[in-house]
């Protein structure tokens, strides 16, 4: 079953993107289509029905040079099966949105053949991102890794006639590069220490790794501490963490569904699914995961300031995911593994709903993506309408207070994470900034709408008359879509962020033996300190996400203060207020602040200057050195000078030969004797006649 699942995107990719020829267009979207749909039931069904033990299923021997050993092999535990529903549910659902979307899509000229082109890129990327999440070593996982990285850019520049297209396809995979050779070095010195990429021999030398000294850069480092580190490099290229973000916003440059498969539910957790296999090595790694918190808090907040101003439709929505992605990795980086997979399911639900809400409006509106050119469309496209306020309450976290799950999806996962984050630093940086990063995501949520679907039409008038309802074939994926976005959070609430014996029994085990000294510890800081008991007793051995009995977080997190607890809904009702201050009782009140604030719009409008500064430090002087060797080098070195000798010489060697063929037997004979001549005295003079 599992080997369907993963096989069967790839054949619907290579029957569509060559197959097609043959039985025709729609025939081998539907092909496509229909195996993803497959591949999705035999998911949930694994899903439902696997009880975490670790399983692995072998393909095939892969590579074998010296010590190097490694298989192609699935890895099927709790982890596994969470991504199979993520990856495959999404997946299948955008290809089906996306017969209506690219149906009469305005950037192809008329009879020209690219819907095969698209479905059979969007199957590559699902069979990328399942070889990614199903592997059994990281060679695996990094050939999954990269295959993700060539999708990416063969869907985000699928409009290659648009010079912003490729552009943004070029900046997605270059800055990916950057990460991923930092996942790369991790590899290596995974290697270099173990002597094996396979997972279960990593995970048994990570204590050992804690202990060990490497010298890398000319410094000793904590191995454990390096390696983490270098594998959340990759991490944060792929997950757009802050200082490796600046390419997701240009994603959206893609034709939306890939907006919604890659950028909201997909390829962006990769990083998160990472940390999370790997935190067996990362819970020996405190300072590395410190780094890991730091940076998760900081990229919430400063994309959540971003959204507040941008008018895009879609560059909000991206905003929010990269915000979003910052909260997982804050529950990755305090060790509560469980709870960043919550918010990553959960996410995966109402991010994916968003993307494709927006893409229904944008075809409803003749593909105008400003916000300022909405309004009032909550009448002409009321299912529309209808999805989008489901995903836009479960973004924003609406619920009932103090019950931790009744609410919508969102609810329920983003409170366990600043949970979380008070428990492992009461007061600390992290849960401030994810409290604030929550207010400014209910402002910009709703901001977005209330210019889309309240008050008066704006802009072209022709366009607003002729707005209508997309076809029914790209509303069913909003549906479904809206059914997890508001349950998943209270059916899985349990599983992931209950009772620590609820969330060991979900993901299978833990690792280790708890010590007399560690229970007479956990006794003192914990009031219930029976469950962490259970953590060791209940199901020794592997686990999908490690669970360190040092590591207490997850049992703390539910005795944290009230006002901790009610802190995410009162943020939710602040950012909420001043939206419907903004845009609906008021709506002079944005250019007023902007104009008396102008210093700081500008500065968030644009950004934060990240491309700009990047293309001071970067971009610009990586011009200025091609430029040097093409006009100095290649132009005045090679063509001025080398190129320059060899045309005058070797056209001389050729007039000399030319004139050495007269033709004339005579010339031909005296060649023979002063040959013959030169052979006798280099003969007799180097004693060779002798």
């Amino acid at each position: 079953m599992e080997t369907l699942i993963l096989f069967s995107p790839l054949v619907g990719s290579i029957l569509c993107g060559f197959g097609w020829k043959f039985i025709g267009e729609t025939a081998a979207q539907w092909v496509a289509t229909g195996l993803l749909f497959f591949a999705c039931v035999l998911s949930w069904i694994v899903f439902l029905t696997h009880d975490g033990v670790t399983e692995t299923i072998d393909i095939l021997r892969w590579i074998e040079s010296g010590t190097l050993s490694t298989e192609w092999a699935i890895r099927l535990d709790r982890l596994t099966a969470i991504m199979l529903i993520v990856v495959t549910t999404v997946s299948a659902l955008v290809h089906l949105y996306s017969f209506g979307y690219m149906d009469h899509d305005p950037q192809w000229r008329e009879g020209e053949v690219y819907k095969p082109r698209f479905f059979a890129y969007l199957s590559f990327f699902t069979f990328a991102m399942l070889m990614l999440v199903t592997s059994d070593n990281l060679v695996q996982m990094f050939f999954g890794w990269e295959g993700v990285g060539v999708a990416s850019y063969l869907l985000i520049g699928f409009y290659y006639r648009k010079p912003s297209a490729n552009a943004a396809a070029i900046k997605a995979f270059v800055v990916n590069r950057v990460g991923d050779f930092g996942f790369a070095l991790g590899i290596f010195a995974l290697f270099f220490l173990v002597d094996s990429v396979r997972f279960d021999d990593i995970f048994a030398a990570a204590p050992t790794l804690a202990e060990t000294q490497l010298t890398f850069l000319w410094t000793e480092w904590n191995a454990a501490n390096l390696i983490a580190f270098l594998l959340f490099i990759g991490a944060m290229g792929k997950s757009a963490q802050l200082f490796l973000h600046t390419w997701l916003p240009d994603a959206m440059e893609g034709p939306t569904p890939v907006s919604a498969l890659i950028h909201a539910a997909t390829m962006v957790t990769a990083g998160v699914f990472l940390i999370c296999r790997m935190s067996p090595v990362m819970e020996f790694a405190p300072e590395a995961m410190a780094f890991v918190t730091f940076l998760g808090a900081s990229t919430a907040f400063v994309a959540a300031t971003i959204g507040l101003v941008q008018n895009d439709i879609k560059r909000v929505i991206a905003y929010s995911t990269m915000s979003q992605l910052g909260y997982m990795f804050v529950a990755a980086g305090v060790g509560v593994y469980s709870v960043a997979m919550f918010h990553l399911l959960t996410h995966a639900f109402f991010k994916a709903m968003l993307f494709l809400g927006a893409g229904s409006v944008i075809h409803a509106m003749h593909h105008e993506q400003d916000m300022r050119n909405y309004g009032g469309l909550r009448k002409k496209i009321p299912y529309t309408f209808w999805a989008m306020m489901i995903g836009t309450l479960a973004i924003t976290g609406v619920g009932i207070p103090l019950t931790g799950w009744i609410g919508f999806a969102g609810f329920a996962s983003k409170d366990a994470v600043i949970e979380s984050a008070y428990a492992a630093g009461p007061m600390g940086y992290a849960f401030w900034m994810l409290v604030i990063a929550a207010l400014f995501t209910s402002f910009y949520s709703w901001r977005l709408m209330f210019l889309t679907f309240y008050g008066k039409p704006r802009g072209d008038k022709h366009t607003h008359e002729h707005a209508h309802e997309s076809p029914m074939i790209m509303l069913i994926p909003l549906g479904v879509l809206s059914i997890g976005s508001i349950f998943a959070g209270a059916i899985w609430y349990s599983s992931f962020f209950g009772k620590v014996n609820e969330v060991v029994s979900f993901f299978g085990g833990a690792y280790g033996e708890p010590t007399a000294e560690l229970v007479e510890q956990v006794a003192e800081r914990s009031p219930n300190a029976s469950e962490l008991n259970y953590v060791m007793e209940s199901a020794p051995g592997e686990a999908a996400i490690y669970m360190a009995p040092e590591n207490t977080i997850l049992h703390e997190a539910h005795y944290v203060p009230t006002w901790v607890k009610l802190s995410p809904f009162i943020a939710m009702l602040i950012g909420f207020g001043t939206a419907w201050m903004f845009y609906i009782r008021d709506r002079s009140l944005p250019k007023r602040l902007a104009e008396n604030q102008r210093p700081l719009y500008e500065f968030l409008l644009n950004k934060w200057y990240f491309d700009e500064i990047y293309n001071f430090l970067f971009v610009q002087p990586a011009k200025g050195l091609g430029r040097l060797l093409w006009k100095r080098g290649d132009g005045n070195v090679i063509d001025g000078s080398l190129n320059g000798v060899a045309m005058g010489f070797i056209p001389m060697l050729t007039r000399l030969a030319g004139k050495a063929q007269s033709g004339y037997i005579f010339t031909y004979a005296f060649y023979m004797v002063i040959g013959i001549a030169a052979l006798v005295t280099w003969m007799t003079l180097s004693g060779g006649a002798n």
